[in-house]
């Protein structure tokens, strides 16, 4: 299969290139820029210039392909409500184009989402996506990107954890890793009981391959390993490894996505496991984190 991939260059997209070139399929990245296209070329991909802006762009590459994998977002967003709720748009528009360019073709789509939090257990692969808070608009539009699957499109949408890591690397820990460095202590919001659900990128990787090969359309699936480790065990191990104290800060240190880092969300992969047969094999989270370097 020749796969369009978007955010190939990223921690997550880096892996998932990798894993489908090994596996006999050949890859069309989109690059931004030239050391993300160098990135991509180094993967074994073909490139495509552009960006999530560039909807003739990104149509002109699903018509290259047999299947569409989207991962690209700007995490710049991040930094201020205002720029989140900005790149949550321009995420929107470039999957509504990504969808319409596959309408009737029966090839697949897989978008990313989050697993989302739900109160007093783990979420599970049946659990609706979240339509509501900082990040709502992201679950409008994986809802609609799912809802073309009555259009002759074989969309699936992979729902990755609060962190997925490499080399201690990568998701929320990363940003509580670096918050730390910044501030001079690893922090955490509330007591820290709340517990993020986690995954390392290579095991992801895997997971995107087998919904890309096999998955039914209009699927949901988690790309779980940890089903959820305390923040403040994770700031724990952050704090040791860096040397610094370890102590719950105001929610208001980690802006705009202070609110869900103070949310209790394990969530489970059981269904995921059992149907396409995927077993995670690398580093649990706090394991990984041991990588970190003063």
């Amino acid at each position: 299969m020749h796969v369009f991939v978007t955010g190939g260059s990223g921690l997550v997209g880096s892996t998932v290139i990798a894993e489908l070139v090994g596996n006999g399929h050949s890859v069309l990245g989109l690059a931004r820029s030239d050391p993300s296209a160098a990135a991509l070329t180094a993967l074994g991909a073909e490139v495509i210039r552009g960006d999530l802006n560039d909807l003739a762009v990104l149509r002109a590459g699903v018509a290259r392909a047999d299947g569409v994998i989207h991962l690209a977002f700007d995490h710049s967003g991040f930094s201020a409500p205002d720029a989140l709720a900005a790149a949550v748009a321009q995420e929107g528009a470039a999957m509504a184009a990504l969808g319409e360019e596959l309408v009737g073709s029966g090839r697949p789509l897989v978008t990313v989402s989050g697993t989302p939090a739900v109160d007093g257990r783990a979420s599970v692969e049946g659990d609706p996506s979240v339509t509501d808070g900082p990040v709502g608009g992201r679950g409008h539009s994986v809802n609609a990107v799912l809802e073309l699957a009555a259009r002759g499109v074989r969309s699936a949408a992979v729902r990755l954890p609060r962190t997925v890591h490499n080399e201690g690397k990568g998701g929320f820990a990363g940003m509580l890793t670096d918050i730390a460095r910044r501030t001079g202590v690893s922090g955490y919001p509330g007591d820290g009981a709340q517990r993020w659900p986690a995954v390392h990128a290579l095991d992801a990787a895997v997971l995107f391959r087998l919904v890309l090969e096999k998955a039914e359309p209009g699927t949901v699936w988690h790309a779980v390993d940890d089903e959820g480790n305390a923040v403040r065990d994770i700031a724990g191990v952050i704090g040791r490894r860096l040397g610094l104290p370890v102590q719950s800060v105001p929610q208001e240190t980690f802006g705009p996505l202070g609110p869900i880092f103070a949310f209790d969300q394990p969530s489970s992969s059981a269904h995921t496991r059992h149907t396409l047969g995927w077993e995670p094999k690398h580093p649990g989270l706090l394991e990984d984190l041991e990588n970190i370097q003063p």
